[in-house]
């Protein structure tokens, strides 16, 4: 699919948190509070079945009760809940999703069934998803963080593709105190649908960024990914650093995302 449909999710205007809550440190408050806390300019509609206000913002119990099109989604729930959401994002012309919950393949078969439940869904209505097991996405100069990280990125020209969570985490932790600004960055997490391709793709294109800085454990679709890294690579540099040479960090990697080093 490419590009089509990523601008939704990057740049978004009506955004919806679907499992927004006032516990102080679950991912939901955290994904709320980093959207409304930064000066996005969008709008934010939390999502929670069992209360009408969330952080002094009027909730509503599904998307489908949202009265505006929604362009992008985040979905914060727990993964058995994720198809039937995703489904509900589809009947209202959601067009991107990032999905935080974990427990989809690396969690065994019952998780592959729900990955296949959602692709099914993404299929039908076209849509495009980040995800699962991501932490979100960040674009420093629409002030947009739309992750549950404690960190916001300075804007930059360097676009961070990771497929490690905890290590997306880290460098924005380091970037902090190093005062490095990003154009954008991405947690892919286990790539179900959008992969390392369709962002070189997309960012090679993007006039904030001038080069691209990947984490990769693994490649979903090798071909697709060198076509594009061919395509912009004299343009824009493309670093890439490949985990999962030594035996512990394939594993870890393998438990995170459900990931297979080396491949």
């Amino acid at each position: 699919m490419g590009t089509e449909n990523l601008d939704k999710i990057f740049n978004p205007r009506r955004i919806a948190v679907i499992g927004a809550s006032d516990r102080e440190n679950s991912v939901g408050a955290k994904l709320l509070r980093n959207l409304i806390g930064v000066g996005y300019k969008g709008v934010v509609y939390p999502v929670n079945p069992f209360q009408p206000m969330v952080q002094g913002i009027t909730a509503y119990p599904n998307i489908k009760r949202i009265p505006w099109q929604v362009e992008l989604a985040i979905v914060a729930t727990p993964a058995h809940t994720v198809p039937q959401i995703v489904e509900e994002c589809g009947t209202t012309g959601v067009s991107g999703i990032i999905i935080v919950s974990a427990g989809f393949k690396e969690a065994g078969e019952e998780g592959k069934t729900l990955e296949k439940r959602i692709l099914k869904c993404k299929n039908r209505f076209n849509m495009r998803i980040i995800g699962p097991s991501s932490i979100g996405v960040m674009r420093p100069r629409i002030k947009l963080n739309a992750t549950f990280v404690n960190k916001t990125a300075q804007p930059g020209k360097i676009a961070f593709i990771s497929q490690s969570a905890a290590l997306c985490a880290s460098v924005l932790d380091w970037a902090s105190e190093a005062h490095v600004g990003f154009s954008a960055v991405v947690s892919v997490g286990s790539m179900l649908d959008v992969d390392f391709g369709d962002l070189i793709d997309y960012f090679g294109t993007d006039a904030q960024t001038t080069s691209i800085v990947l984490y990769m454990e693994s490649i979903k679709n090798a071909r697709k990914f060198m076509s594009a890294a061919r395509g912009f690579a004299r343009a824009k540099p493309i670093v890439v650093v490949k985990a999962g040479r030594f035996r512990e960090s394939a594993e870890a990697a393998l438990c995170h995302t459900g990931a297979l080093c080396g491949e």
